[in-house]
């Protein structure tokens, strides 16, 4: 009889180990899993900046900064009295950029610098009205008599120097794959919104090189994409059958999609009302060439561009209708960001099971 618990203990011990080994594994799994869908949601939410912006203000309205009122847009009267020129900051074929200060903080006045040019002016003013959202540089106020516009200051600026932001010290922790895949999402997330926006589908054709696309777009001190400058956005109508050309030159290079070059060969000379128009599926094309710009050489970049390789393909596809849209190009960015998310916080646990 005294035996009976000695056998019973050699003889379930060696089960009941490795059960209760797996069952802990698995307990251990179950709670990555939870506390990454946690950090997945907040990560959706602060990073990738969900559809809901309570930043917002109502049409003709603005905040920004720590007010928690909105304030109208400032009327032509309000800039003349209330805004102060610092210095000037840029200058463009169609207007000219200042640095500003208004009440105490700093503000961007963009000024008409080729009268030639102002109906190109007042399109960019109709469309930032119109356009206002969380992809969009905030708008303050606008004078159309005088031709300029207020809008909020990112002193990061534009894109050209995302590169050069990411090598200072203080920026230097924001230098990895994670952070720079978020930005191409932000980039694609404007494309989406402009070819579904309030108007319409609107194409984004001040984009016929890496370095102008880039130009058009504002960093933001937390890391996000705003675009910034809505001179040529003209509207894709197929139900009317409307189209667009960009411009009445020829446009050349592969950066440019197919359907956008000049189609009769050199041996015809380029004429415009030859030159076939085209649909928004052209921003599709320059998706990945904008999106390598991002990713950068960081470790782990490269894995990050196998993973869109497939996705990244059917962009340059040479037939515009077999190219996905932007929203399909979204979701395929954003299930590659929370794959690699989810396989760096739990690396080796396929091989554990």
């Amino acid at each position: 009889m005294e035996k009976k618990p000695h056998f019973f203990r050699r003889e379930l011990l060696p089960r009941e180990v490795p059960s209760i080994s797996l069952a802990l594994l698995l307990a251990a799994v179950l709670l990555l899993n939870a506390l990454l869908y946690l950090y997945l949601n907040k990560f959706s939410s602060s990073l990738g900046r969900v559809e809901t912006d309570s930043g917002l203000c109502p049409f003709g309205y603005f905040k920004f900064g720590a007010v928690k009122n909105c304030s109208p847009w400032l009327s032509c009267e309000a800039i003349n009295r209330e805004v102060r020129k610092l210095k000037c900051v840029g200058e463009g074929a169609v207007k000219k950029v200042f640095l500003s200060e208004w009440k105490e903080k700093k503000v961007v006045l963009s000024q008409l610098t080729n009268s030639e040019l102002k109906e190109d002016f007042l399109h960019g003013l109709k469309m930032l009205k119109a356009l206002q959202s969380k992809h969009v540089v905030r708008l303050l106020g606008y004078c159309e008599q005088q031709f300029t516009i207020l809008t909020e200051y990112h002193p990061l600026g534009s894109l050209r120097g995302l590169n050069e932001t990411l090598h200072i010290p203080k920026y230097k922790g924001m230098n990895t794959w994670h952070r720079r895949l978020m930005l191409a999402i932000d980039y694609v997330s404007v494309i989406r919104y402009l070819h579904s926006s309030p108007l319409g589908t609107l194409v984004m054709c001040d984009s016929n090189d890496l370095d102008k696309v880039l130009s058009q777009y504002l960093l933001t001190s937390d890391f996000h994409v705003l675009v910034n400058d809505l001179d040529a956005l003209p509207l894709v109508n197929r139900s009317a059958g409307r189209l667009v050309k960009c411009g009445h030159r020829e446009l050349r290079g592969e950066f440019v999609a197919p359907e956008q070059r000049w189609p009769y060969g050199e041996d015809v000379p380029f004429e415009d009302d030859l030159m076939p128009p085209y649909d928004e599926k052209t921003d599709i094309w320059k998706i990945p060439d904008v999106s390598n710009f991002f990713l950068g050489h960081v470790e782990g970049s490269d894995i990050v561009r196998l993973h869109l390789f497939d996705i990244h393909a059917a962009c340059k596809k040479k037939d515009p209708a077999e190219r996905p849209s932007a929203q399909e190009v979204l979701d395929t960015y954003r299930k590659v960001l929370t794959l690699l998310i989810r396989e760096a916080a739990m690396p080796g646990t396929r091989e554990m099971l």
